[in-house]
């Protein structure tokens, strides 16, 4: 039976754990993403980390890496973590969040071929400064709706680029939850980017990306 933990703010071994934050990111979410790409299909959620300092700080543009010549935007819909947490079972994952975002995934394309090509990690081509573009504001699930059919889009110079429903990813985020935290403990504050649908591609200077979830508008990036 697998164990299920709740800690409490009141707790002395809080004060250790809700310091700080996490991005856990969900690779190959969405079927249609992994087969654009050429990618198998996961059996089981594909998850990597970035650093905090991976966030685009708000109204920041993100200034092109020079080490890259093929930067791709990822949209994704962000779960923010709202208590502690290990060993989560799924039926209880519900109760670990209550507000959500949306943000764009950054990803060094070239560079990540060229990590994959030698059997090594994508960090360098998905955790760099910058790398990470979080919502400006999170929304109350319980204006939302079901977390199993959110619809969000991006757009790029005006174009939608991007769309998708939660109902289509491969994991659901209650999965997502129960999966990750048994191998790491769940902190408040941390940030689940749970996965992008099929239409990522590269940016340019002077594009502007536009990010959607539900009709409300959540980001305004800028490429510089």
């Amino acid at each position: 039976m697998r164990r299920h933990f709740n800690f409490h703010a009141h707790t002395a071994v809080s004060a250790y754990y809700i310091c700080g934050m996490k991005i856990i990111c969900i690779g190959r979410n969405y079927a249609d993403h992994a087969k654009e790409l050429k990618n198998d299909v996961p059996t089981e959620p594909l998850f990597f980390l970035k650093p905090d300092s991976a966030i685009l700080p708000p109204h920041n543009p993100l200034f092109i890496p020079e080490w890259t010549n093929d930067l791709h935007y990822e949209c994704e819909l962000i779960v923010k973590i709202n208590r502690l947490g290990k060993y989560i079972d799924e039926r209880f994952a519900h109760k670990y969040y209550d507000q959500i975002g949306l943000g764009i995934d950054f990803t060094a394309r070239d560079i990540q071929q060229q990590c994959k090509e030698k059997g090594h990690p994508w960090e360098k081509a998905k955790a760099f400064d910058g790398s990470a573009v979080v919502s400006k504001k999170f929304l109350p699930l319980s204006e939302l709706g079901a977390i199993n059919d959110l619809g969000f889009r991006m757009e790029k110079n005006g174009e939608v680029v991007q769309s998708g429903r939660t109902k289509d990813m491969l994991f659901s985020v209650d999965q997502i939850i129960a999966h990750v935290s048994q191998f790491m403990t769940l902190k408040v504050g941390d940030l689940i980017f749970t996965g992008t649908p099929a239409g990522v591609g590269p940016v340019a200077i002077d594009d502007v990306l536009t990010g959607y979830l539900e009709g409300n508008e959540l980001f305004r990036t800028k490429i510089k």
